[in-house]
């Protein structure tokens, strides 16, 4: 269900992966692999089924032929289609090779026409994988993607589809197009963020008997309830509007109130005691008539009356909007900063200075577009490395970032980052960053920590999305606006999970 917690899952990189496989040489970790993918195979078929097994000429067609030995001691009868070499097989990959071969197995050249496939296992490159597939790969990459889809049969990727950046979650050619994943040892970014969501389906994580070690190296994590449940609790009943704080947000250039009004209502309805909205546009109105609750004031009257600040939704890039910015950036309270705001800091060497030297807290929520400008960089580096991009920008402007997008990064400047992996396509609409900011706003004035506040809204927004698509409101045509009581319903039902709980 939507919001559905979990523990934190940790999310290794490449490096770290490669230093524990180092570090655990002697352990039988291919044996394992294969192991759990026979099992999870043999659950997605019937003995007695047509499977095709892919195996490629490295450590991952090692584990395509551990996997097609157990499914051939549970009953099946794989067919191996081989695109290595036998006699440059090393270590592990070379002694499954021969244990299949031995156990009375064959490896085939081609796939065989004719068969009506009950399963594909795709087992050609892993994680090491860093260029484009070509050539006979590619050509059995497209051929397993139009099986699958003709037979409409499952396709279970081992550790990582092929083609798959497992770092960075970018396909840059032919790649699997997988139902199943089963990854090992750690979940890798790569399969949560950018095209991974597109190409992994349903993701499983068999740690091969290495849990406690891949919890001591982590320092990323799937972002789950777990991060924030501590402050999902039951409102007191003696309690004022004072006891929830007082969210600013500072926007709504002429052409643009709407933005800062999306951002206040959101606001209010992730439960800040007051919501004031300090417009820019001379002739903006002086109510709100939908959201008659908030307080509309000249902008430069709130800036040190509330107790967390949101700039940017539709801020401008004017001589007053950036004065405005320039004296919030001195501002004691939790900053928030969000859209043009965001522009302003990456064009105006004094205003990244006063941000990264900011003692208070500050949070960035950038689009890879606002990413590139303040990184210096162009949208294609950022979307190379997703989680390299939230990282630098975190520790370049000592700020809590969420780098928005699909498998949107979350990074903090003490080096912790995550991937959320609610929300859907139906986000893809004007003004659902207003909302999430003034969501995030709206957490910060109620006394939540800034990382909490940040991770929780992206958390909360895309399970509210997911909420609407589950009662049948999108993804197609899903409004920004429909998402924050959405977020409200959910916001509560989690807090009244809690107290059940506690």
């Amino acid at each position: 269900m939507p919001g559905e917690q979990h523990p934190a899952l940790p999310l290794l990189d490449i490096e770290q992966l490669r230093t524990l496989e180092r570090a655990a040489a002697d352990q039988p970790l291919m044996q394992r692999a294969g192991a759990a993918a026979a099992e999870l195979a043999a659950t997605l078929c019937a003995a007695g089924d047509e499977v095709l097994v892919l195996a490629g000429p490295g450590a991952n067609g090692g584990d395509a032929f551990v996997t097609a030995s157990g499914l051939s001691e549970r009953g099946f009868a794989p067919s191996v289609v081989f695109i290595g070499d036998a006699g440059r097989l090393s270590g592990e990959a070379a002694a499954a090779y021969r244990r299949w071969i031995d156990g009375g197995g064959r490896t085939l050249g081609e796939i065989p026409d004719g068969r009506r496939w009950s399963l594909i296992i795709d087992g050609l490159f892993g994680i090491g994988l860093a260029r484009p597939l070509a050539g006979r790969a590619a050509e059995l990459v497209a051929a397993a993607n139009a099986l699958a889809a003709r037979e409409r049969c499952p396709l279970l990727a081992l550790d990582c589809p092929s083609g798959l950046d497992a770092a960075t979650g970018v396909v840059g050619g032919p790649a699997i197009e997988a139902s199943h994943t089963l990854s090992f040892i750690a979940a890798k970014p790569g399969l949560f963020t950018g095209d991974g969501p597109d190409h992994c389906g349903a993701i499983s994580i068999d740690a091969l008997g290495l849990d406690d070690e891949v919890a001591a190296l982590a320092r990323g994590y799937l972002l789950s309830r777990s991060f924030f449940a501590g402050q999902l609790r039951p409102r007191a009943r003696n309690t004022h509007k004072g006891s929830y704080g007082n969210a600013g947000i500072v926007g709504g250039a002429p052409g643009m109130v709407g933005a800062a009004l999306l951002a206040g209502r959101a606001a209010l309805r992730m439960g800040a005691g007051k919501v004031l909205v300090g417009m820019l546009d001379a002739n903006a109105p002086a109510v709100d008539g939908g959201q008659p609750e908030l307080m509309l004031r000249a902008p430069a009257t709130l800036l040190g009356g509330v107790d967390a600040l949101l700039c940017g939704p539709g801020l401008g890039s004017s001589d007053t909007a950036r004065a405005l910015l320039a004296e919030a950036l001195g501002l004691p309270q939790p900053l928030l900063l969000d859209a043009d705001a965001l522009n302003l800091v990456a064009a105006d060497p004094a205003l990244r200075e006063a941000l990264a030297a900011r003692s208070a807290p500050g949070l960035l929520t950038p689009h890879p577009a606002e990413a590139a400008r303040l990184l210096g960089t162009t949208v294609a580096a950022v979307q190379a490395d997703r989680v390299a991009a939230a990282r630098e920008l975190a520790r370049r402007y000592g700020a809590a970032v969420v780098l928005k997008g699909c498998g949107s990064v979350v990074a903090l400047a003490d080096g912790r980052w995550f991937i959320n992996t609610s929300g859907n396509p139906g986000m893809a609409s004007a003004g659902m960053g207003d909302v999430l900011s003034g969501m995030i706003v709206a957490l910060l004035a109620q006394g939540w920590p800034a990382e909490q506040a940040l991770a929780g809204a992206v958390h909360l927004h895309g399970a509210a999305a997911d909420a609407l698509v589950q009662a049948g409101i999108g993804p197609i045509g899903m409004s920004a606006g429909e998402t924050i009581d959405a977020a409200r319903r959910l916001l509560n039902a989690w807090c009244a999970e809690a107290a059940d709980q506690a």
